[in-house]
C-alpha cells in the first residue's frame, strides 16, 4: 500500500460486505473439519480403534479423544499468537491451516487396531490434539473485524455471519457421510468410504487457507488490524490484565455452546447406540435441522438489531432452560419425535449462537482485545463443548434422558449468570 494512503481510505476499501465473505469462508471449513471428525467419532472410530469393547465403552472413549482437540485449542493460541506477533497474521495461517489439513489426512489414513493395535488409539489422540493446536492458531481475527467494522445499527447482522459457517459445515460433512453410509456395503464403508470426507477436508482447507490470506496477507488489512487495535498481545499479560472477563466472555455463550452438541454429536450417538433408527436417515434428519438453523442464525441478526445483542442472549438461554425440561425424551420417540427434537432445537440454537460470538468482546482493553478474544473462544468452546457429548451420553446412559437435558440447563444458568455479571460491570463503567 502506498505510504499517503490514509486510514480512512483503509477503511473505504475494507467493507463489511468483504470481511463477511472471508469470514464464512474460513468458518465453514473449520466446521466442516470439526463435524466430519465428530460424526467419524460416533459411528466409524468406536468399531475401527476400540473394538475389544462394547458399541457404548467404545463411543464413550471415542468421545475421551473428541475432547482433546478443545483442550489444546489454548495452547494453539499460545504458540501462535508468538507467531503472529514475530512473522505476522499470512505466515501464522499458513502453518495453522497447513498443520490442521496435515492432522487432518492423517486421520484419513489411520490403520484400525486390528492392524497396528493400541498404537491406532495413540495415532488418533495424537491427530486430535494437533487439529486442537492448529485451531487455536487458525483463529484469525476477521471475526472482531468485521464486528468493529460493521455500522453500528446493523452490528447484530454482522455479528451473526461468521455462526452461519457451523450449520454449513454439518449439512455439508453429514451429506458426505449419509452418501458413502447409504450407498457403500458395511464392509466397504469401515474399509474406505470413510476416509472420503477426511480427504475432502483437506482439500477445503487449501482453498480457505488461499482465501482467507488474500485478505489477511494485504497491507491494507494489516494496517486495518493494526488501526483497529487487533495486534496480538503476549498470552501472559493479556490474561493476568483480562482474565477476569476473559472467563465471564467464555461462560456468556454457554447455553448455545452446550446445545450446539446437543444437537448435533450426542443425539447422533444415542440414536446409533439405543434406537433401530439407521444412521443414514438421522444424518438426513440433522440435515434439515442445519437447514432450519441457517434461517434461525439469519432472524437472530434482524432480532438482535432490534431488541440489542444481549437481551436476545438472556431470551434464548431461558428458552433453552426450557427447552432441556422435555426436549432430550424426543429421542426416545422415534422419527416424529427426533425431528421435533432437531428442528426445534437448531431453531433455539440458531437464535442464540448467532450472537454468541464476541458478546463480551467490547469489554476487553484495546490493547489485549485480539488476543483475549481468542482465549475467550477458545474457554468458551472447552467449557461449553469440548465435554457435551461425553457427558451427556454418560448422564443419559445412566440415570435417563432427562439428565441430559439438566446438563443442557446447567449451560443456560451460566449463560444467565455471566451476562447478568457482564451488565452489572457495565453499569459499574
Amino acid at each position: 500500500m502506498a505510504h499517503g494512503t490514509s486510514t480512512a481510505s483503509v477503511y473505504e476499501q475494507a467493507k463489511p460486505g468483504e470481511i463477511a465473505i472471508g469470514v464464512i469462508i474460513g468458518r465453514t471449513s473449520e466446521f466442516f473439519d470439526f463435524f466430519v471428525y465428530a460424526i467419524a467419532s460416533v459411528i466409524v472410530f468406536p468399531k475401527l480403534v476400540f473394538p475389544f469393547v462394547n458399541e457404548l465403552t467404545g463411543t464413550i472413549y471415542s468421545f475421551v479423544i473428541f475432547t482433546l482437540a478443545f483442550a489444546a485449542r489454548p495452547l494453539g493460541t499460545v504458540i501462535f499468537m508468538a507467531v503472529d506477533r514475530r512473522h505476522g497474521k499470512g505466515a501464522k495461517l499458513v502453518i495453522a491451516l497447513f498443520l490442521l489439513g496435515t492432522s487432518t489426512v492423517a486421520i484419513a489414513f489411520l490403520p484400525g487396531y486390528d492392524t497396528i493395535g493400541y498404537a491406532a488409539i495413540w495415532l488418533l489422540a495424537a491427530a486430535r490434539i494437533l487439529q486442537g493446536i492448529a485451531w487455536g492458531g487458525a483463529w484469525d481475527g476477521l471475526a472482531s473485524l468485521l464486528a468493529m467494522n460493521a455500522p453500528s445499527h446493523h452490528r447484530g447482522w454482522y455479528a451473526m455471519v461468521p455462526q452461519l459457517g457451523a450449520p454449513l459445515g454439518l449439512i455439508v460433512a453429514s451429506a458426505l457421510f449419509a452418501f458413502f453410509a447409504g450407498n457403500l456395503s458395511a464392509d466397504d464403508f469401515f474399509d474406505w468410504g470413510w476416509r472420503y470426507p477426511f480427504f475432502v477436508a483437506f482439500a477445503i482447507n487449501v482453498v480457505a487457507l488461499f482465501a482467507r490470506l488474500r485478505m489477511v496477507a494485504t497491507d491494507e488489512y494489516s494496517e486495518l488490524f493494526e488501526s483497529r487495535d487487533l495486534e496480538p498481545a503476549r498470552v501472559g499479560e493479556t490474561v493476568k490484565e483480562e482474565g477476569r472477563y476473559i472467563l465471564l466472555g467464555a461462560f456468556a455463550p454457554l447455553a448455545s455452546f452446550a446445545l450446539f452438541h446437543m444437537v448435533t454429536v450426542f443425539p447422533l450417538s444415542w440414536v446409533f447406540l439405543f434406537t433401530k433408527e439407521s444412521p443414514v436417515r438421522f444424518l438426513i434428519i440433522e440435515m434439515i435441522g442445519a437447514m432450519v438453523g441457517v434461517f434461525a442464525i439469519i432472524a437472530s441478526g434482524m432480532i438482535a438489531d432490534r431488541v440489542g445483542r444481549k437481551p436476545l442472549l438472556l431470551g434464548s438461554a431461558i428458552a433453552i432452560a426450557v427447552y432441556s425440561g422435555f426436549a432430550p425424551q424426543l429421542l426416545d420417540a422415534g422419527a416424529v419425535g427426533e425431528t421435533v427434537y432437531m428442528v426445534g432445537g437448531f431453531i433455539l440454537l440458531g437464535l442464540s449462537f448467532g450472537q454468541s460470538s464476541g458478546a463480551i468482546a467490547s469489554s476487553f482493553a484495546p490493547a489485549y482485545r485480539y488476543t483475549a478474544s481468542a482465549l475467550t473462544s477458545d474457554f468458551a468452546w472447552l467449557f461449553g463443548a469440548g465435554f457435551a457429548p461425553l457427558a451427556a451420553l454418560l448422564l443419559a446412559t445412566h440415570f435417563g434422558l432427562i439428565s441430559a437435558g439438566a446438563y443442557l440447563l446447567s449451560g443456560a444458568v451460566w449463560t444467565l449468570v455471566a451476562l447478568w455479571l457482564s451488565g452489572l460491570r457495565e453499569a459499574e463503567g
